[in-house]
């Protein structure tokens, strides 16, 4: 059983006017922090923020009219789960989705709005799909992967169609990888528009399952990420095969890159995106020689991220790149020496954020209090110039 270029052009007519066709857009903001000619495609501008819509979709419409009626089950950490709810729903069919515990409660919450019965069950994707097994045998309900299914992966790789009719300069994809859905259709379609282009994957560090399995390595993953739409460790066969076909290469990113990549998004491209969705750039930051010069495109597959979560990676970010610093300040036990201090930041451009006086812990003496501030700077070389202005005048100060 395989995927062709042909399923996946038939994909698009069954899926067209029901998902997005959504914007590929040169970015010259990113070409420049990149060096590469950085094309994006927003599919977290899809309804239900992610390209999971497509393959959901597609699937959604091959089954036959008794499978609908009795139902469809899914298993998903999130994207999926809201692009299976959401268009069965809309085909009038019930929507069971197992997710397992730790799914982001904006995934979670976003599966329960769109009409999905949301069953929580397993520490891990592989748990969460044992029990959907189990559930659709209970109840006769039809089986929707989130990956490893032909038609799943070519309503995934329309996605590649609309690039490359958008964009068709292109001389590299750059694609996230979880399971292998998205990057399977993607590499099938991409190949036999354009023999000649170069298709990679990027997986989070910690969750590099199918760049080991690429190399008959044993899978060992865990761990924390921002990314868990990447958090797999149980790749698809299929988009495994497909995958050795083409020989692609998998390309790896560091957390903290993954983050840079949220927040240069953000701020570059007014766009949200979820650490999975990032991660194309992501590689791009980390592997810039791979890059340079060449026109890339990227899809910026998924937007929904935790509002607390993003909030954090956004504060970390500016912590990052030295636009928020801390500082722990030793003070004379005199009046005004804290207004002093202050003014000198003041004057020196910091905008104090937060201010910590501190009598009872850590001082070395009841008369040398301390105080620890933090403030807003424009870069590192202007809190460096902040800390400059304050030893001038005899602050004794350290850094956090």
């Amino acid at each position: 059983m395989s995927v062709t270029v042909a399923d996946i052009r038939a994909a698009a007519q069954r899926i067209a006017g029901a998902v997005e066709r959504t914007p590929c857009l040169h970015s010259r903001t990113l070409s420049r922090l990149t060096g590469a000619e950085v094309w994006l495609k927003f599919e977290n501008l899809q309804f239900t923020a992610s390209f999971k819509e497509r393959g959901a979709l597609n699937k959604l419409l091959s089954l036959d009219a008794a499978s609908l009626r009795r139902g469809v089950i899914a298993m998903s950490a999130g994207n999926h789960a809201q692009g299976v709810a959401y268009h069965a729903a809309r085909l009038g069919a019930r929507a069971v989705i197992v997710m397992p515990r730790g799914t982001p409660n904006t995934k979670l919450h976003n599966a329960q709005v769109l009409g999905a019965e949301v069953v929580v069950e397993g520490d891990t994707l592989a748990d969460a799909a044992r029990h959907a097994r189990e559930l659709q045998a209970r109840e006769g309900l039809a089986f929707i992967h989130p990956y490893d299914d032909p038609a799943v992966i070519a309503g995934q790789g329309t996605v590649a169609l609309e690039m490359l009719e958008q964009a068709p300069e292109l001389e590299a994809l750059v694609v996230p990888i979880g399971g292998g859905g998205l990057i399977a259709g993607m590499a099938t379609a991409a190949r036999a528009l354009k023999p000649g282009i170069e298709i990679l994957g990027v997986e989070a560090k910690t969750y590099s399952a199918m760049h080991q399995r690429l190399r008959g390595l044993p899978v060992a993953v865990g761990g924390d990420t921002i990314a868990e739409g990447l958090a797999v460790r149980d790749v698809g066969e299929l988009p495994l095969r497909i995958l050795q076909t083409f020989s692609i290469e998998v390309l790896l990113a560091e957390e903290e890159t993954i983050e840079r990549a949220v927040v240069s998004l953000i701020e570059i491209e007014k766009t949200v995106a979820e650490g999975a969705g990032a991660a194309g750039l992501a590689a791009l930051l980390e592997h810039p020689a791979r890059f340079a010069g060449r026109r890339v495109g990227l899809p910026v597959c998924g937007g929904n991220i935790d509002v607390r979560t993003l909030a954090s990676v956004l504060m970390r970010g500016l912590a990052r790149d030295g636009r928020l610093v801390r500082l722990r300040v030793t003070l004379p036990d005199t009046a005004g020496s804290l207004a002093k201090v202050a003014a000198m930041i003041g004057g020196a451009g910091g905008n104090i954020v937060e201010v910590q006086h501190q009598r009872l812990f850590g001082t070395a003496s009841i008369k040398s209090p301390e105080v620890e501030f933090v403030l807003e700077t424009r870069d590192r070389a202007h809190a460096a110039q902040v800390e400059a202005k304050l030893r001038e005048h005899g602050v004794k100060l350290i850094f956090i």
